[in-house]
């Protein structure tokens, strides 16, 4: 029996935000100069994969928090491993997806991976923390189980 999400939104998984194309040929990720210690590598540009605009999906990964307060977040940057934005560079800007989750999420359950249940677009969006190539309107934000 089919879980009751599968009927109106598809699986996605991480590498299939990537075209094909670059998958096949990444681009070369920025050098890190070890001798300047304020020397901050860019953020890597990935492109997008034009089909997914407008997809309904499910895709699993771990929260950025953007805007909130204390209980919820709203706003958030969905990553595929923990920590992927405290690092210097973030992932390319095709491994970061801007969510927009008016509903709230309670910030308690966030530290573990979560599913985050939406349409994606492909819109940029741009904060201090990093660039996202993908923006998602979420409908459900729920802790991450097979």
């Amino acid at each position: 029996m089919s879980p009751a999400w599968a009927d109106e939104f598809t699986l996605l998984e991480w590498d299939e935000l990537i075209p094909l194309e670059e998958r096949l040929n990444p681009p070369p990720f920025p050098e890190v100069d070890h001798e300047d210690e304020f020397a901050i590598p860019s953020q890597p540009v990935g492109k997008v994969v034009d089909s997914l605009n407008g997809k309904k999906v499910r895709l699993p990964g771990f929260v950025v928090p953007l805007e909130g307060d204390s209980k919820e977040i709203t706003t958030f940057f969905l990553v595929p491993y923990f920590g992927a934005c405290i690092h210097v560079p973030p992932p390319p800007t095709n491994q970061i997806v801007y969510v927009d989750y008016p509903k709230g999420a309670r910030v308690d359950d966030l530290w573990d991976a979560v599913w985050v249940t939406g349409t994606l677009r492909t819109v940029s969006a741009s904060h201090e923390v990093a660039n996202a190539s993908y923006s998602l309107e979420g409908v459900s934000v729920e802790p991450y189980d097979l």
